[in-house]
């Protein structure tokens, strides 16, 4: 049973914020298979502040009982701050504060404690990662392995604002340090999660659950497709239904079988200039190539994530 920590820039629950990292902490809270064991917050969907709110608000709703400790503010190169969101305001004085201590050094903690038997599953940018590794090196060579939703491999975003997937692009730093840090680590990019979709007949169906976390799931999940529609009114793909990036890093923990990995050295584009968060993948193929230093995802299973997903959810 993999025990892992969940470290996420959750925003679910703030209007027009995206739904998947929620969706992520639900499914590993379902999944019967996954000891979660530790949440950490960082700066990215939203400010930490507001992160840690909105997921400690949504361990209440769930039931969800691991702590949840605040990490990194801002990217590692680029301090700074940011507003709470109104919905963390609204929520601020009716959620419990989170667990004493900083993130980084709570993975950090938690891994040397438990050689070879944490999994960290960051579903937002690698800040926290890279400074628990900065903090520790030897969670390199402690962790089970780091599966991180991130990165895109196959193919170039259409975006000159933003040309990295979004978790990299924020910290292109953070994600430089984690490839180069040697743990062993599968990278699930969008070249597979933009094919894993959630429908309006889905959200129909947990809508017309009666448990706890189902009815809540269904209304967030056609309030986002609406949101995604109008803000892509000329993208038929997204008029009637919405990816679920962060959710599949989390259910290839014990659904291995959803997703092709194959080896490839990895690295990203830093700085400031227009290739920002970039992910340059060499597979392998020349006799001279270097040495793999990741996993990438390259194939999906999109039924099978989608039936696995509705039938943990359903049951919340």
């Amino acid at each position: 049973m993999p025990r892992i920590v969940l470290d996420t820039d959750l925003a679910m629950g703030a209007p027009g914020s995206d739904i998947d990292d929620g969706f992520a902490l639900a499914l590993a809270h379902a999944d019967p298979d996954i000891s979660l064991e530790l949440v950490t917050t960082v700066n990215g969907n939203t400010d930490v502040e507001s992160a840690t709110i909105l997921t400690s608000e949504l361990c209440r709703r769930l039931g969800v009982t691991a702590p949840v400790v605040k990490g990194a503010a801002a990217p590692l190169t680029r301090p700074g701050s940011r507003p709470l969101s109104p919905a963390a305001v609204a929520l601020a004085d009716q959620v419990p504060p989170p667990a004493p201590g900083y993130a980084a050094a709570e993975i950090a903690q938690l891994v040397m404690d438990n050689p070879g038997e944490i999994t960290l599953v960051p579903i937002g940018p690698l800040t926290n990662i890279a400074a628990a590794l900065s903090l520790e090196p030897r969670i390199a060579a402690n962790v089970a392995e780091i599966v991180i939703m991130g990165g895109a491999f196959f193919h170039a975003r259409s975006s000159r604002a933003m040309p990295g997937e979004f978790n990299v692009w924020v910290d292109p730093e953070a994600a430089r340090a984690v490839l180069r840090c040697g743990a062993p680590q599968r990278w699930v990019g969008l070249d597979v999660t933009l094919q894993v979709r959630l429908t309006r007949d889905d959200a129909a169906q947990m809508s017309g659950t009666s448990t706890g976390f189902s009815p809540f799931a269904g209304a967030a999940t056609a309030a986002w497709i609406d949101h995604v529609a109008a803000q892509h009114p000329g993208s038929e793909i997204d008029r009637d239904s919405c990816p679920m990036h962060d959710p599949l890093a989390v259910a290839v923990l014990t659904r291995p079988d959803l997703v092709g990995f194959r080896p490839a050295a990895v690295e990203v584009a830093t700085g400031e200039d227009i290739t920002r968060g970039v992910m340059i993948t060499d597979l392998l193929t020349s006799a001279d190539a270097p040495a793999p230093n990741c996993l990438v995802a390259q194939t999906v299973d999109a039924p099978g994530f989608r039936q696995h997903f509705l039938d943990l959810i359903t049951g919340l």
